[in-house]
């Protein structure tokens, strides 16, 4: 931790890292954060890799591999911090699904299963823990702004055109920003929403449950 930011009340950047996929990894690191930190209030768990392509198009190794990163990664995180959030007076886990939850998406289907799998265990975690004190949400974006929506695109036959449409199909017009998201994920974990958990915030301009009329 940076003295200066500490004494100025500045935010501070303890940088700390984790494989989500290897369980020794993620211990290590919640424990260091933990102790660098006095204890853990918060748990954002927003590792995750995407995937392309119909059933059909993903191997076996990428539906074990997306899996492990984007589902069985929270686990591994969560069940590592629990003892600590356990312990705080305002704990809170906030989960980063994705709109690909609760619509179908073309060419998307590993990452869609996996994050529908995000979806239903953010509400079963936040039926077990409830008594204990934490709340559990998650938050579902739509196509955002993003280094890998940007690789989407560099790679299609025309990058100006599918950017178009991704953006048409979120009924605001445009693609979700990182800050966006980060200001839902900040509002779910923050005393302002203690009495939300068990719930799917959508950032997504409407795309989850609007259905407007062409212009």
């Amino acid at each position: 931790m940076d003295d200066h930011a500490a004494g100025t009340g500045e935010s501070a950047i303890i940088p700390v890292r984790c494989d989500v996929s290897d369980t020794r990894s993620v211990e290590a690191a919640v424990r260091r954060a933990a102790q660098a930190l006095g204890g853990i209030d918060i748990v954002v768990n927003n590792a995750g890799i995407g995937a392309a392509g119909t059933v059909a198009d993903n191997s076996d190794e990428e539906w074990h591999r997306v899996l492990d990163v984007n589902v069985t990664g929270i686990a591994r995180v969560t069940r590592a911090a629990l003892g600590y959030l356990r312990r705080s007076p305002h704990a809170a886990i906030v989960n980063t699904c994705s709109v690909a939850a609760t619509a179908g998406l073309p060419q998307r289907a590993l990452y869609s299963a996996s994050k529908g799998a995000v979806y239903s265990l953010t509400l079963a975690m936040a039926a077990d823990h409830l008594r204990e004190g934490i709340r559990v949400n998650c938050v579902n974006p739509g196509t955002a702004d993003t280094p890998w929506v940007a690789r989407l695109l560099d790679a299609a036959e025309d990058p100006a055109a599918e950017r178009a449409a991704l953006e048409a199909r979120q009924p605001h017009g445009r693609l979700v920003t990182a800050y966006e998201v980060a200001h839902a994920v900040a509002y779910m974990a923050s005393p302002a929403a203690s009495s939300t958990t068990g719930v799917a915030l959508a950032v997504d301009g409407g795309m989850h449950a609007l259905r407007l009329r062409p212009e």
